[in-house]
């Protein structure tokens, strides 16, 4: 097991263990569908890319829980603040 993955700050960073497997899995699969990483890592491990792109808010999952790049949406600043006052 990857050392990252037994640290609570990964697990706190997503939103609790769950949404962590599942965003794992999800980018695990895109990843091997040929999605370029997001981050530039010195392996080839797909593991180990996907965990440095969840610790550099590279990758997140929304609120219906699909697989979102901080690319593709919303340029480098990463995943917008959510205002829980308008739910």
């Amino acid at each position: 097991m990857l050392d990252e993955l037994r640290e609570e700050h990964i697990v706190k960073k997503v939103g609790g263990r769950f949404r962590l497997s599942t965003l794992i899995q999800k980018r695990l699969v895109a990843l091997n569908a040929g999605s370029r990483p997001l981050v530039d890592a010195k392996t080839d491990d797909k593991m180990q890319i996907v965990i440095q792109e969840i610790l550099q808010d590279k990758i997140y999952l929304d609120m219906e829980s699909n697989l979102r790049t901080t690319e593709s949406k919303y340029g480098a600043g990463g995943p917008p603040e959510l205002d829980f006052s308008k739910l």
